[in-house]
């Protein structure tokens, strides 16, 4: 098995910078020298990489990404998005089901598996999507193979919202997986939504965005969802969360004691809607980036740990499509 050592690089790890040495066999990672690099062990190598005045980090983990494949390919598939990832340091990824089709039956999860396993050059997994009715999709999948069950509790593309109390009671309480929620409250957005266009017509600005898919509508769904959780002792994963409100439904246990975890993604730590104005609609996103205050107390819950996932929400589109109104540019 050959034997690699890449030699004195700066190896940032584990709340650990400093000089170190990594040794690789094979595919695993051997040992971790920290310390500059001995005769001894280049002499244990087959190969030596000297990496000084460089970083080494452990590979990212991606989990929220949407990769445009199967129907969507004209933007991008598995195999260009998976490049992509690996240019910027993150080998694996979790992909989501909202594609074209859907997820959200054994059939297409299986189809996304064995597609990744041609053209993937990261390594991978998928969410199964959750709807109204596909509850028994949801009991033939081996819950040990994908990353979770996607539940979508405000808009989405199709028929992936979920918001009937039976199906919502039925998917908390009898599926054996991680539940991994977007939360937005439909009836908040809905009613936004006729109030700003009745005000202020169609061709709404982009700053309408977070007026309308608002941080009462994000509260609203992500604490339903902790309750229904907790009622249930279900293992719940609230994605992009983007307000300071929000936070209070998080705790900082230590992960591995938490049964109710939380991520922000990227945008969320570096933008809010004061850069609507220089940005437009390349910020639009869904959640929407909420307000500096906002902003601050989610990079301050991913310092104290109450925030335990980073993600980047990956969710590429022609720049044709982000073009229009807020109600019309694609968000992501």
């Amino acid at each position: 098995m050959k034997k690699i050592l890449i030699k004195n690089a700066t190896l940032i790890n584990e709340g650990y910078a400093g000089i170190a040495s990594v040794l690789i066999e094979g595919d695993k990672i051997a040992a971790v020298y920290p310390e500059e690099c001995t005769i001894e062990m280049e002499r244990n190598a087959d190969e030596v990489v000297d990496a000084f005045g460089k970083w080494l980090l452990p590979g990212v983990i991606d989990d929220q990404v949407h990769f445009r494949e199967p129907g969507l390919t004209y933007k991008a598939d598995m195999h260009s998005e998976s490049m992509a990832a690996v240019a910027g340091g993150v080998t694996s990824y979790m992909e989501m089901p909202n594609t074209n089709p859907q997820t959200t039956t054994k059939e297409a999860l299986d189809w996304k598996f064995n597609r990744a396993a041609e053209i993937s050059v990261a390594n991978y997994s998928f969410y199964m999507g959750a709807t109204n009715d596909n509850i028994e999709e949801l009991y033939k999948i081996d819950h040990r193979r994908v990353c979770g069950v996607k539940l979508f509790m405000g808009s989405s593309t199709g028929n992936m919202l979920v918001d009937q109390p039976v199906a919502l009671e039925r998917i908390f309480s009898e599926i054996p997986a991680l539940i991994a929620v977007h939360c937005e409250k439909e009836e908040i957005i809905r009613a936004n939504r006729e109030y700003y266009v009745s005000r202020f017509g169609e061709e709404l600005p982009v700053l309408f965005h977070p007026l309308i898919r608002s941080a009462e509508a994000c509260y609203a769904s992500s604490s339903q969802a902790v309750d229904l959780a907790v009622r249930n002792n279900a293992r719940l994963h609230l994605l992009h969360l983007s307000t300071a409100r929000e936070l209070s439904l998080l705790d900082d246990s230590p992960l591995s004691e938490k049964k109710i975890t939380g991520e922000v993604c990227v945008h969320h730590l570096f933008f809010d809607d004061n850069d609507y104005a220089e940005y437009g609609n390349r910020i639009k996103w869904n959640p929407a980036i909420k307000t500096c205050a906002d902003r601050l107390a989610l990079t301050e819950a991913v310092r104290t740990g109450r925030i335990d996932v980073v993600a980047t929400d990956h969710a590429p589109h022609l720049w044709s499509e982000k073009q229009g109104s807020c109600l019309k540019a694609a968000s992501g």
